[in-house]
This record gives C-alpha cells, structure tokens and sequence, in this order.
C-alpha cells in the first residue's frame, strides 16, 4: 500500500475505498490523504462503480494496492490531462511480475487496463471478474506501464484464483446448465496449453510453468463451483 500511494502523491486528491481491512491499511492510508471512504465489499466493478462518483475531479487514475506509477508514466498523464484529449479514456500496460520475476509471457505479455478515464464518460461493466471499463466516447492508449507486482508470495496467488473462481461461477453458471468433463478436464487442460503453449510461458521458465498450472485450475475451481452451485 505505501509503495502505492508514494508513486501517486503527485495526484491533487487521492481517495481511498477500503473494505474494513483489519491490518495496517488505513493507518498508512491516513499518512497520505483524509479521504477515505469504507463500504463493505462485493465484487471489484461494483465497488468501482460506487467509488467513482464520489471523485471531485474530471479525470481518475483507479489503481489496485499491487499496482505502481512509474516517474515516466506520471508525466505522460499529467501531459495528456494538460492537452485536453478528445479521448474519455486510455488503455495502459502493464508490466506483471511474480515470484520477484518479472513475467514476460506466459499470457500476460500484452496485458493492458483501462485505468485512466473521464469519471462522467466511464462506468465498469457487471462482472463479477475481469470488468472492463464501458463507454461511448473514444478510448486511447498510453505508452508508458504500470508496474504490476501481482501477488505477495504464492499463498495470496491461491486464494485469488479461489476467490476468482467462485465470482466467476456466477458470470458462466447460465452459460452452463450443466456440468461435465468437457468442463472439468479438457477446459482446463486447455488452458494450460493455451498459457504454457501457445502464449509462450515455456520461455519463462519455472515461473511460467506454475502460472499455467495455476491458471488451469482456476477453470476447474469455476466449474466445481457452478456445480457445487446447481445443488444447493
């Protein structure tokens, strides 16, 4: 978190939602900003679609606590929002590392966000994961990334991909009257193939092994959960 908000205390306000964290989160939020917001949390668009009207100002850069501005990517938005685009939003890289490794492949090499937009223009779309940004206006994209540091240490990696796999079971379980191998063996296993394959994550050694492993449970994770779902 502090590594968060000293690569962003440049922004003329800085507003944090924070979901009654029970560690040290506020007491270093209060070192940078008074504006701290607390709501119970629900899924990630949800909070972020509640979060974004109480911003004072025109344009808002929404970060995650692993997320980082880099000196380069500070002065490329403080330029844009400067020029006055015609654009309401702007896609940005990131550069994701893991197990202090940084993770050129494996399905993450072309990773990019909408984390920089126009609070009137922009809402989240209703997804319990991987929301995106929607809008009607014109959307670019900044040269400059966000560093990503992805997750703590592997036991955070777990819980996310558990905790992602059960949001994600309320997005597919319409799309999926029914649960069965093809669901829980080949979805999977493709999805190894696509990470470790296809996306290259070979070329990133042990590291890109285990974020295949991991990615293709998570599909399992999902259908064991719309299943486990279908009976209650």
């Amino acid at each position: 978190m502090r590594d968060l908000l000293e690569s962003i205390k440049w922004a003329e306000e800085i507003m944090i939602v924070d979901s009654f964290s029970t560690d040290e989160t506020l007491e270093i939020a209060r070192e940078y900003t008074d504006f701290i917001l607390q709501r119970e949390y629900t899924t990630p668009a949800n909070q972020k679609n509640w979060a974004i009207p109480q911003a004072s100002h025109e344009w808002i850069l929404l970060l995650d606590a692993d997320e980082r501005v880099t000196p380069r990517l500070r002065e490329e938005i403080l330029q844009i929002i400067e020029n006055q685009p015609k654009e309401v939003a702007f896609w940005i890289g990131r550069e994701n590392y893991f197990m202090e490794k940084r993770v050129r492949y494996s399905g993450w090499q072309n990773d990019a966000v909408i984390r920089l937009f126009r609070r009137n223009d922009c809402r989240y779309d209703n997804k319990a994961v991987h929301e995106e940004i929607e809008t009607e206006g014109k959307i670019g994209r900044l040269q400059s990334k966000l560093i990503h540091n992805t997750y703590k240490d592997m036991a955070h990696f777990l819980e996310k991909m558990r905790r992602y796999a059960r949001l994600s079971a309320l997005d597919y379980s319409e799309k999926t009257p029914r649960v069965t191998l093809y669901h829980l063996w080949v979805k999977p296993a493709f999805r190894f193939f696509k990470h470790y394959i296809l996306k290259l994550g070979f070329l990133d050694g042990k590291v890109g092994f285990i974020i295949s492993v991991i990615m293709a449970w998570g599909v399992f994770l999902r259908y064991l959960n719309i299943l486990e779902n279908s009976k209650k």
